[in-house]
């Protein structure tokens, strides 16, 4: 199982809106990516309530059964359209890509 998680930190406003309406936005795209790209074996995502000063605004953790489903959603145009709000909406991103048996 290939296990991909990803943190974000949204800028306080962007695209002409608040910090809180991007990540809505943005949640929303994410939560729709299963019915468009097949592959995606569980898709979980949210905003973190600790608010720590280590702490991103933003999590994404999805899990594929292969290293080469993980590439086909990360090439899909249905992900391509979120990345380009994600681009436009937020200043840090962290990325973890595992394997488990």
């Amino acid at each position: 199982m290939i296990h991909h998680l990803v943190f974000f930190r949204f800028n306080e406003t962007a695209l002409g809106k608040s910090k809180e309406a991007n990540i809505a936005a943005v949640k929303a795209m994410l939560n729709e990516l299963p019915n468009a790209i097949p592959c995606i074996e569980s898709l979980n995502c949210g905003v973190d309530f600790s608010r720590s000063p280590a702490s991103f605004d933003f999590g994404l953790y999805t899990t594929f059964k292969t290293a080469e489903d993980l590439e086909t959603y990360r090439v899909h145009p249905a992900h391509q359209a979120v990345v380009e709000i994600i681009k436009a909406t937020t200043s840090d991103r962290a990325v973890v890509d595992y394997e488990t048996a």
